[in-house]
């Protein structure tokens, strides 16, 4: 029984010591530092990048968005990657004015995939670009985006995620959920490590690439997660990622608690993909540059699965202990609550403190932020059921609106 207390001590150590180190971090998105200065003043050639599978109902939406942006017209294109398509979304791109590719390959369907194959050609033909952006087909994308991006580019940065944020928020406490776990992570994850030279990640879609970099390799990723892979990837070799709020897309969150759930297990599975793939990478990596932002990285990947792990024997060991009797039923109840209060209730206070810093109007997500915990208690439970059971079948979130770039306007001047 003494073991399992000097067990019990050292993972409390372990977690509150990650935890404290996480929260002095988000403290540092309250930092305002001076613009950086321009490397270069030039206006750059971008590819705007969309992989689509049978996307016919939103991806003239995001066409749209793209070609009104407030930008040379002469200097992007917008390539549209229609991914083993059945229905008509290569003959709705090439109408609403993109430049559209087919690919079929039911072997290999995911967006990694499909990024993988464009630039590959696009790299043979020493295609006269920059840098590109890439986007899910239900994005819609603010008129500044590209002009943001060129900012970054002339700062000399080389790659960039922009700020993701939500279509949809007040659709349902899922959409809810998702809109206050993405404005959380923007703020006291993202933009906190940018603030104090340390890397934030790729985020899935409204991010920028130099066309330089992906050269020598083209975009290798394995994972279903190919955004945080490609990000770790970079930490790995010493190079920071760069982060623009002002670049900002518009993401469509699913409304089907079902799509909801295979969609998170699915992110919950490649991260998995990556911590057996890269842990050993990043810890190396630490030990090669011994730098903050490279045990950052490696924090990242051990603050995921791992951490959750090692929760779950503090509380198995806390069981334990309480059947032997050395334990009072009140203080493992007071130990639950310790794992409960963080996992759901502080979430809610962090996602207020976000709206009231990013100047969200509250009421409006009033029913979302009381449902936040049990939108955050469902990820708990994908969690432990990916630790058994890892579905890495892609299933396609079907949309149930034709949300264009007016109405989005609108919603935002709302929340």
């Amino acid at each position: 029984m003494e073991y399992l207390y000097i067990l019990k001590q050292a993972l409390m150590y372990v977690l509150v010591g990650f935890w404290c180190y996480q929260i002095v971090i988000s403290l540092c998105s309250l930092v305002k530092l001076k613009d950086k200065t321009y490397i270069t003043n030039k206006k750059h050639k971008f590819m705007a990048i969309i992989p689509a599978h049978n996307e016919e109902m939103v991806v003239s939406n995001l066409v749209e968005s793209l070609k009104n942006q407030n930008y040379d017209k002469e200097l992007y294109d917008i390539y549209v990657i229609a991914d083993n398509c059945t229905d008509n979304t290569a003959k709705v791109a090439k109408e609403a004015g993109a430049i559209v590719y087919e690919r079929f390959d039911q072997e290999h369907k995911t967006k990694g995939y499909a990024l993988q194959w464009f630039l590959k050609q696009k790299i043979e033909e020493n295609a006269d670009y920059d840098a590109f952006c890439v986007f899910d087909a239900d994005n819609i994308v603010d008129k500044n985006f590209l002009a943001s991006m060129n900012k970054k580019l002339c700062q000399g940065e080389d790659v960039v995620q922009g700020y993701r944020d939500i279509k949809n928020p007040t659709d349902n406490w899922i959409t809810a959920g998702y809109a206050l776990f993405y404005w959380t992570m923007h703020r006291f994850y993202h933009l906190a490590r940018y603030n104090i030279g340390l890397s934030p990640l790729l985020n899935g879609t409204g991010f920028m690439v130099r066309f330089d970099v992906v050269k020598p390799n083209g975009w290798e990723t394995e994972t279903l997660t190919e955004d945080i892979e490609f990000s770790l990837k970079r930490i790995i070799q010493g190079k920071k990622l760069g982060w623009a709020t002002d670049a900002i897309v518009y993401d469509e969150q699913p409304t089907s608690f079902k799509q909801s759930w295979s969609q998170r297990s699915r992110w919950t599975v490649g991260h998995m993909q990556c911590i057996k793939r890269y842990t050993g990478e990043l810890f190396n990596a630490v030990k090669e540059h011994k730098t903050l932002m490279n045990f950052d990285g490696f924090l990242y990947i051990m603050g995921t699965t791992p951490m959750f792990i090692l929760t779950l024997i503090l509380l198995a060991i806390n069981f334990v202990i309480y059947i032997a009797s050395a334990m009072t039923g009140y203080e493992l109840f007071i130990n639950i609550l310790n794992y409960l209060v963080p996992t759901l209730l502080v979430p809610i206070i962090t996602a207020l403190i976000v709206m009231f810093l990013d100047r969200k109007p509250i009421k409006p997500m009033l029913k979302g932020l009381l449902c936040y915990p049990l939108f955050m208690g469902t990820w708990v439970v994908i969690n432990f059921k990916c630790l058994f059971k890892r579905d890495t079948k892609w299933e396609k979130i079907n949309h149930v609106r034709d949300i264009k770039i007016a109405e989005v306007n609108e919603v935002s001047e709302k929340i």
